[in-house]
Formats: C-alpha cells, sequence, structure tokens
C-alpha cells in the first residue's frame, strides 16, 4: 500500500480486494517528514510545505489515538465483535513473525479509532493516451506513482487540478499504510477501524502485506515494492488459511476461498483489458485513431465484464464500480499492485519457500540498480500451478 513516506511509502489497491485497488499507503512518518520540510525549503523552495505538514499532522493524530490492544480488549466499552477480532489479528501477528519471517516489533500492536472510512486518499493520475502513471518525488523515499492526503477534500482538489491539465484521475480511499518499520520509535504502526471489520482473509492479508514493507523498499520502483508485498500477502494468506482450518469456522472458509477465486479471475479479466488498451496506445497510430480504439476496447470490456457477472460469477457486482470508474490511472495503479508477483512467486520457490532467504533476496534485489533488479526478475522461470 502512501502519502509521502512510503511517501512517504505506498499506493492502494482499488482492487487490491475492492479496496485492493487500493492498499497503498501513505507514510506519514512524522520524523522523516519534519527532516523533509528543511529539505524541501532548500532544493524546490517551500511550495510542499503544506503538503508535508499534512503529513506530519495527519499521522501525529493517528498515532495519538492508538492505544495497546490489551488495553482496548480489557476495556469494558470494547464492542465484543471488536474484542474477538482484535485477540485475531495478535494471533496473525504472531503468525506473521513465526511462520512468514515479518518484523516483530511494535506494529499492529495498538489499535486506533480515526471515525473516518479511510486512513488517507490518494490521488493517481496518467494521461489520455498512456497507462504510466504520473510520478511525484520526495526526499528520502524517492519517486512514487501516487499522492496521499489525510483528507477527502484535499485530495479531491488535487485531482480536479489534474484533470484541468488533461490528465484522467482517480481518488480512492486506502485502508492502512506502511512507515516502513522506521517510526517504530513513534510505537510502530497500528491496527485501524479502517479495515480491522473486513473479512478474515482481507485482514490478515493487509497485515502482511503492510509487514512486507518493512522488510525490503526500493525507494525507485514502486512496482518492485508493492509486487512483493502482495506476493507475501498471497503466499501468507493461503498459509494462514491452512493453519486455521481446523479452529475456523468451514463455511466461512469455503466463502473465503470462492472470495479469492473470483479476486483471481478479476485481476485476470483486469490485465487482459489492460494489455489490449496497451497495444492500442503503443500501436504508432494518430491522437484521433487511438482516441476512436480506447473507446471501442472501454466498450468491449463492460460488455465482457457484464458477460463475466452473468455467465461466470453469478451476478456478482462487487466490482460494479471499479469497471464504471476505470479510466488509464484505474489500470496503471493495479499494475503496481501485480505486474511482478508472478516473478516473486517464482523466487519465493527458487529459495526453498524459506521466507528468510526470500526476504534476504529481495533485500539484496532492492539495493540494484531498477534495470539490474527487473532483468533478474525477468529471467526467473514462471511460478508452477498450485
Amino acid at each position: 500500500m502512501q502519502v509521502a513516506v512510503r511517501a512517504m511509502a505506498a499506493a492502494a489497491g482499488a482492487m487490491r480486494r475492492p479496496w485492493l485497488m487500493a492498499g497503498l499507503a501513505f507514510g506519514g512518518l512524522a520524523g522523516t517528514l519534519v527532516l523533509a520540510l528543511a529539505a524541501v525549503c532548500l532544493t524546490s523552495g517551500c511550495s510542499s510545505v503544506g503538503y508535508y505538514a499534512q503529513a506530519v499532522n495527519g499521522h501525529l493524530d493517528l498515532l495519538q489515538r492508538a492505544r495497546p490492544v490489551p488495553e482496548v480488549l480489557a476495556d469494558p466499552a470494547t464492542p465484543p465483535a471488536l474484542r474477538e477480532r482484535l485477540a485475531l489479528t495478535q494471533q496473525m501477528r504472531d503468525f506473521a513473525v513465526r511462520e512468514l519471517g515479518l518484523p516483530d516489533n511494535g506494529s499492529y500492536r495498538r489499535y486506533a479509532d480515526l471515525n473516518r472510512p479511510a486512513a488517507v486518499w490518494n490521488v493517481v493520475a496518467a494521461p489520455e493516451l498512456s497507462l504510466t502513471l504520473k510520478t511525484w518525488c520526495f526526499p528520502v523515499v524517492g519517486c512514487v506513482g501516487y499522492r496521499g492526503y489525510y483528507r477527502r477534500d484535499s485530495a479531491e482538489a488535487l485531482a480536479a487540478e489534474l484533470r484541468a491539465h488533461g490528465l484522467e484521475v482517480q481518488v480512492y480511499g486506502v485502508p492502512a499504510y506502511s512507515t516502513l518499520g522506521k517510526a517504530e520509535w513513534l510505537g510502530g504502526d497500528p491496527l485501524l477501524n479502517t479495515f480491522v471489520g473486513g473479512s478474515e482473509a482481507e485482514v490478515a492479508r493487509l497485515v502482511f502485506h503492510e509487514l512486507a514493507h518493512q522488510v525490503a523498499y526500493a525507494p525507485d520502483d514502486t512496482t518492485f515494492n508493492e509486487s512483493y508485498a502482495t506476493a507475501v500477502e498471497r503466499i501468507g494468506g493461503r498459509l494462514w488459511l491452512q493453519h486455521r482450518g481446523a479452529a475456523a469456522d468451514r463455511a466461512g472458509l469455503e466463502a473465503l476461498r470462492v472470495q479469492e477465486q473470483r479476486q483471481a479471475a478479476f485481476r485476470a479479466f483486469a490485465a487482459q483489458w489492460r494489455e489490449r488498451l496497451d497495444a492500442v496506445y503503443r500501436s504508432g497510430a494518430d491522437a484521433a485513431t487511438q482516441r476512436a480504439r480506447k473507446a471501442e476496447v472501454m466498450a468491449a470490456m463492460r460488455a465482457d465484464h457484464e458477460r463475466l457477472k452473468r455467465e461466470a460469477w453469478g451476478g456478482f457486482a462487487g466490482y460494479d464500480g471499479w469497471v464504471a470508474r476505470a479510466n488509464n490511472a484505474s489500470f496503471g495503479v493495479m499494475a503496481a499492485y501485480n505486474e511482478l508477483v508472478p516473478q516473486f512467486e517464482s523466487l519465493f520457490v527458487q529459495q526453498g519457500r524459506d521466507f528468510a532467504r526470500f526476504h534476504a533476496e529481495v533485500r539484496r534485489l532492492a539495493a540494484l540498480p531498477k534495470a539490474e533488479r527487473r532483468a533478474t526478475l525477468a529471467a526467473l522461470p514462471p511460478p508452477a500451478a498450485e
């Protein structure tokens, strides 16, 4: 899954779950951002100070609301459903350390109720005839393909400005974000009301995804970072469900498996139509011809979605909103979360399905120049079907 720390630190998966295209994370790492304020003034003037200030204030507000999970569990005012879910998140957290080799620190050991539906709102944008996301660059963490805000109206204001410049834009809520493990001195990243009420599988995968960002991070490569974290969440999510098999409700687990299959089918659907759009933009045709072909592809995509709903998904309408609003920015951010996932899954197998070895190799790749790390991943064989 950021505003400025993974911006400053990440971007979400609108379709990562249907928040799954969201999922990005704004790393409002207060200490880093305070230092960044000075850097911005020295390098580009102080035009971005307001943006960094909202990041600092937003993250500090979030931290001030966080309470240790044991304290929330012991509070008589805590609703039973929340108490039960928070207790389960601590099992997930222990599993992440014990089985997935993820950091054992203070992250996701506290809980905060933000009294809003999203932790931050991310803005993504792309040109009319390209799937390449606009990027924003920040001190310390490099360039990312999104910009995040703690207030939706601020995100919408930027979106309107970008649209006025001819870009296609999406604004989406992000349920959680990572500060890349650099905010442990402030208590780490807390559990939030914005996601703990999701399905068990969704919560587990989100926690695994965000913890993965603390393991390895390439400042110049959003797709590398998000695809790695997505691979960890998918592998970890499958292992979590296996671990929970005897303890969890069988009907509930079956429903989760159906959900996973549907999400995989949707990712394949979106990837197929993204490729068709990309072929139009790379065709070399003049702009007018590309616009006409783009309109044809988008109409065909929506017709195909209706067919899938009718013939394969039993009328499931959970992706209707995404399909109706889909544009170049939508496809661009989805690619950031999924493009390199097969390569990371292959790398996991290559490393003997050993998470310690896998994470170490990803850290090594993250330190390489971007072209070299991408070439190394591209040389891996496709993952075997499970």
